[in-house]
């Protein structure tokens, strides 16, 4: 997390969520706003060598990765319009970085509340007053800086309700917590009143010396920017902490599976996946 402003790895995101857009077919995920909250223009989202910026170079060239980051917006937002159809009306988007359901959300009785970090809200927000994207009155921001504060008091005192039913989406963020505070975040959600439902990504362990390297090099970029890798869990592993917590219904995938359920020609895309990929997982967990 940069004091001054968001990550590099929320920048990343955004950077493949709008090359998205422009690059790939099928599409996986429509993201209209991604471009224009960034500042960059589909003409140099094309000709990436254009940019000023070095954040876009990560993903430009990266296919699997754009995808992967398109597809679990996806996934979360379907499981976030489900939980809506079923009558929850209270969104909460973990780490929001420069995610954009708050604005392109069709539902006006709904609630949505981004927790992130202040310096990452207040960059966010000044982006979205220069493009021109209005901040709809169903969303509350939710500064909470973590050295400081709980994530429980930042959504107490934006007039998060407890007592009523809610959907948590919480991505790309629990790599960078220790397997205790992860695990306090899925208690805090837990507690939540019925029906509460999450959906988060994680990294497996390595079990082979291959993918072991290949953790290492991960974990060392990471760490250069500023951002280390904290923990590792295993699908029964993470699945044991969510059925003790009293979660009943668990859907895990892994990164290159869920890529390819939204594509055609998926035995293609498994085949490009690279090593980095296939360490990824996502859930959705509800009880």
């Amino acid at each position: 997390m940069e004091k001054d402003g968001p990550s590099r790895t929320a920048l990343i995101t955004a950077y493949a969520r709008a090359c998205h857009q422009i690059a790939d077919r099928p599409q996986i995920f429509s993201d209209p706003l991604a471009a224009r909250l960034l500042g960059v223009t589909a003409e140099e989202l094309a000709d990436p060598g254009t940019l000023t910026t070095d954040h876009l170079g990560d993903v430009a060239g990266d296919r699997p990765r754009r995808l992967f980051f398109a597809a679990r917006a996806r996934f979360a937002e379907d499981a976030v319009a489900a939980a809506v159809t079923a009558g929850v009306r209270q969104v909460v988007i973990l780490g929001a970085g420069l995610d954009t359901f708050a604005y392109r959300n069709t539902c006006p009785d709904s609630r949505i509340f981004e927790v992130d970090h202040p310096a990452t809200q207040a960059w966010k927000r000044e982006r979205l007053a220069t493009a021109g994207i209005d901040c709809p009155e169903t969303l509350t921001f939710v500064p909470v800086d973590f050295e400081t504060q709980t994530l429980a008091a930042g959504l107490e005192s934006a007039g998060f309700t407890r007592t009523d039913p809610a959907v948590f989406v919480w991505l790309g963020v629990v790599f960078y917590l220790t397997p205790n505070a992860a695990h306090a975040t899925l208690e805090y959600i837990a507690a939540q009143a019925q029906p509460v439902e999450v959906v988060f990504d994680y990294l497996q362990p390595a079990n082979t010396e291959e993918e072991r390297a290949h953790h290492r090099v991960r974990a060392d970029r990471l760490a250069g920017v500023g951002e280390p890798v904290f923990s590792y869990f295993t699908p029964d592993d993470i699945a044991a902490q969510l059925r003790a917590l009293g979660f009943t219904a668990i859907e895990d995938h892994s990164a290159p599976d869920l890529v390819a359920g939204y594509l055609d020609g998926s035995e293609e895309f498994r085949g490009e996946s690279p090593h980095a990929l296939r360490a990824i997982r996502i859930l959705r967990a509800s009880r």
